[in-house]
């Protein structure tokens, strides 16, 4: 009776290897699918920091990348939110006050949004960038960011060029 056990073994042995393994590739397919349109999205979002040509930017270190966010820009001229003039820098300069009423007005259109990880329900505007010459006034910008501080801005980044070498 052993002999038969092992010519029914042998006999199955012989099944399991002459018998062709089937690989289901729907499911690979789908996952390679879902990753090409992962990469593709990300690999097209692109942060950029508007910088007009009139500007000269300061060179500093840089540590992070621009993130997309609301971007005032100081020129000679004009202060801008997102490309959109608010006021003259002239005007800027002379106003005696801490805060740029018509600066605040163009931050406020920033909607609120919630503080990750804030267990006291604090609300926000998210992030600012500050692209300004170099040449610009540090009491002009200590304006720009205590109006940005007001309308609520939780964090506010001066934009400048890295230093060769950095």
């Amino acid at each position: 009776m052993s002999s038969r056990r092992r010519e029914r073994r042998a006999e199955r042995t012989v099944k399991r290897k002459n018998s062709a393994v089937v690989i289901n590739i729907v499911s690979l397919i789908d996952i390679f699918a879902i990753l090409v349109f992962y990469l593709l999205v990300n690999a097209l979002v692109v942060e950029v920091i508007p910088s007009p040509r009139s500007l000269k930017l300061p060179e500093s270190a840089i540590k992070e990348q621009p993130r997309q966010t609301v971007t005032i820009i100081v020129t000679a001229e004009d202060v801008l939110v997102d490309n959109r003039a608010v006021m003259s820098t002239q005007q800027a300069l002379k106003a005696d006050v801490k805060l740029l009423a018509p600066l605040k007005s163009a931050l406020l259109l920033a909607p609120l949004m919630q503080v990750e990880g804030d267990t006291q329900n604090r609300l926000t505007r998210g992030e600012v960038n500050i692209v300004a010459d170099k040449s610009i006034p540090y009491s002009l910008l200590k304006k720009v960011m205590a109006t940005c501080t007001d309308t609520r801005f939780a964090r506010i980044s001066l934009a400048v060029v890295e230093k060769k070498g950095s």
